[in-house]
């Protein structure tokens, strides 16, 4: 008989060896999860009403969960940015801007790949189109090829960190305990301190190069920039606008408190769609008529709300009338710029694309999600968290150990699994033990205990997200490094894109460092003195009937709790009872 405490790592050495012989992650879950769990009844540890946790989680923590829809419209709205053309021109009139000076187009890329980071959201679109734009500039005027291969690798997992992030949403709804949770909002507040260090650090890097290695980051030739003055700034403004415009609809209106991470999703999946068709060729008088009409309307509503809206007292008739009128002016010109994305062929075809690369990413997400359920639940069952916590709780050097082993097993994870994959299985262990060790550090800056836990958990978060960065410049198996290497020309070695990601790898390690030993670039914006949400779980409660029952099972962070352990079947007065129960507030 095996006994209980060698099934939580059988359980983690099965998974590792079903990735290893290349049997899809959110299969290879399932896979281990339903096969321990049938051990694990057949030897005991639980029975089999413990797996109706299983369906119930999938249906209440998956497939009914609103955070997740927040994946799908930001997937979109970046299919939708990567194709339209705002790349290129910002690339052009950036590179045109910084040109003059060594390493300017280096600055460039680095600048507009930290802009689409926070439009975009996806790695591989963003790559791929800096890199077909800027690699035959850079190469054209004599720039280092390593030193190019490698901006363009990592100004293209800026997004990773960048919100609205894909990686931050997946992380949120992974780091739950059974008193605290990191919201989406948070982790984005969190994630803005260590976005532009780690911008700066970039343009450190190429400043420090540019005057050591002169050479290899030159200045573009005076005849090679087409505008200068006025015609250049305008350029410049005539992408960073719309950007900014896009950003706040997306961050601005969840941040302050508008919107849910889905409805500004669902505004920047729209806002696309209307930038493209604004910056496309077949833009005519009457779409820009309909399109000024709308600006009018909306800053017409936007000077009602602000000037004749009080929360104190009735808006007026007039008022009211006048921003009704003004919302239908801008819904009128919603419909008619939504309906020229349909009219036009090449818009079509481009949301057609953008529909289909969204279904299969979301497609993804789910089925995996389902196989770290189904693994998550047997886990918890046989005692894993316990096992996960008594690893990492036993550690010399307290939360410093913790933080620094943490950071080497997910950098070392990174080699072999997708970002997707580590949130889904290492997160969920590694949380409770992460708020129990690192809320004390955070206790007094935070004001609270309440504060402190979900802060924690922010930091923690915001701290894996930095290093998963790096799951996308490993060589040889980043997959940045091989969207550049399908985009590259013939004359680039695959060796050069390889040892030039090297150092930006190193920038991005020391970027983990910084947050790992100043947590106030995390924290310096979340509230103080404040809890955030438990989880939204559904709980399966277990009522015993014994009349001696004075302790009560053991509760698990997804909050489970496992039915009483015995190799031998209850009376019938003695069965476990499942009851559901609303779920914590």
């Amino acid at each position: 008989m095996i006994p209980l405490e060698y099934m939580p790592p059988l359980m983690f050495g099965g998974l590792v060896l079903f990735m290893l012989v290349g049997f899809p992650v959110a299969f290879s879950l399932l896979a281990v999860g339903l096969s321990f769990g049938l051990l694990s009844i057949e030897l005991g540890f639980f029975n089999v009403a413990f797996l109706q946790a299983v369906p119930q989680r999938i249906f209440g923590s998956v497939l009914a969960n609103d955070l997740l829809l927040a994946i799908p419209f930001f997937t979109f709205m970046g299919a939708i940015l990567e194709k339209c053309g705002l790349a290129e021109d910002m690339l052009d009139s950036m590179g045109q801007l910084f040109g003059p000076i060594r390493g300017g187009l280096g600055y460039s890329v680095i600048i507009v790949g930290f802009i689409l980071g926070a439009i975009t959201g996806t790695v591989a679109a963003q790559v791929i189109a800096m890199a077909m734009i800027s690699l035959p500039v850079m190469m054209r005027y004599g720039y280092n090829i390593r030193y190019t291969t490698g901006v363009l690798a990592a100004s293209g997992t800026i997004t990773q960190l960048v919100p609205p992030s894909l990686v931050l949403v997946v992380l949120a709804d992974q780091l739950k305990t059974q008193t605290s949770s990191a919201d989406v909002g948070s982790m984005y507040l969190g994630a803005w301190g260590p976005s532009l260090v780690q911008i700066a650090l970039f343009i450190l890097y190429t400043f420090i190069l540019s005057r050591i290695k002169p050479d290899w980051l030159p200045a573009v030739p005076k005849e090679a920039r087409t505008l200068q003055g006025r015609a250049l700034w305008m350029k410049c403004l005539q992408g960073i606008i719309p950007s900014a415009v896009l950003i706040f609809m997306v961050l601005g209106t969840m941040m302050l408190g508008i919107a849910t991470p889905t409805e500004s999703g669902a505004m920047g999946a729209l806002g696309a769609i209307i930038l493209a068709v604004l910056r496309d060729k077949e833009f005519n008088k009457r779409d820009k008529l309909a399109f000024r009409a709308g600006l009018a309307g909306l800053g017409a509503a936007l000077i009602i709300g602000l000037f004749f809206y009080s929360d104190t007292q009735e808006i007026s008739k007039p008022a009211k009338l006048a921003l009704q009128i003004a919302l239908v002016v801008v819904y009128v010109a919603i419909v008619w710029l939504v309906t020229r994305a349909y009219r036009i062929a090449d818009l079509r075809a481009l949301i057609t694309l953008g529909y289909q690369s969204t279904m299969r990413l979301t497609a993804m997400v789910v089925f995996i999600l389902i196989g770290s359920t189904c693994f998550s639940v047997v886990f918890q069952g046989v005692d894993g968290g316990v096992w996960v916590e008594h690893i990492f709780t036993s550690l010399p050097g307290g939360w410093i150990g913790f933080l620094l082993i943490v950071n080497l097993f997910i950098f070392f994870l990174a080699f072999f699994l997708d970002f997707f994959e580590i949130a889904f299985i290492v997160v969920p262990m590694l949380a409770p033990v992460a708020e129990k060790i690192l809320a004390p550090v955070l206790l007094e800056s935070m004001g609270s205990p309440q504060a402190a836990s979900s802060a924690a958990l922010v930091w923690f978060g915001v701290m894996l997200c930095v290093n998963m960065q790096t799951s996308f410049m490993h060589p040889p198996f980043g997959f940045a490094l091989f969207y550049l290497r399908g985009v590259a020309p013939k004359e680039v070695k695959s060796s050069d894109i390889y040892w030039g990601a090297l150092p930006w790898v190193g920038l991005q390690m020391i970027m983990v460092v910084l947050v790992m030993c100043f947590p106030v670039m995390v924290t310096a914006l979340l509230d103080k003195g404040s809890n955030k949400p438990v989880s939204d779980n559904l709980v399966i409660e277990k009522t015993i009937n014994e009349p001696d029952a004075d302790v009560k099972p053991p509760v698990f962070s997804d909050n489970t709790e496992k039915p009483a352990s015995t190799p031998d079947t209850p009376p019938e007065e003695e069965q476990p009872k499942f009851q559901f129960q609303e779920p914590q507030k």
